[in-house]
């Protein structure tokens, strides 16, 4: 249960740095958010996993602001897709 709710509040908080990171307005509610959040992060370890092999084979908690890191990255190229393929973005022009 405990994994379930970390899972849920580290997606929260990586869905909103991609969306404040992402210019626009983006009409996506906290569910979603949470949702894009835990994609990207598994998309980032994917992707980090591909280029440093080794990371997996010596966790430790003084490198975890990498994963953190690339878990936004892959949150990043989620909601960019996500708004790509649905056309939600509304772009702010000044």
């Amino acid at each position: 249960m405990l994994s379930l709710l970390s899972w849920l509040v580290v997606g929260l908080i990586v869905g909103f740095v991609a969306r404040a990171l992402v210019p626009g307005r983006q009409k996506i509610g906290v569910p979603l958010t949470i949702g894009i959040g835990i994609a990207g992060a598994m998309l980032g370890g994917l992707i980090s996993l591909a280029i440093w092999p080794t990371w997996a084979d010596q966790p430790d908690v003084n490198r975890m602001w990498p994963g953190w890191l690339m878990s936004v990255v892959g949150a990043v190229i989620v909601l960019a897709g996500y708004l790509a393929a649905t056309n939600q973005r509304d772009v702010v022009r000044s």
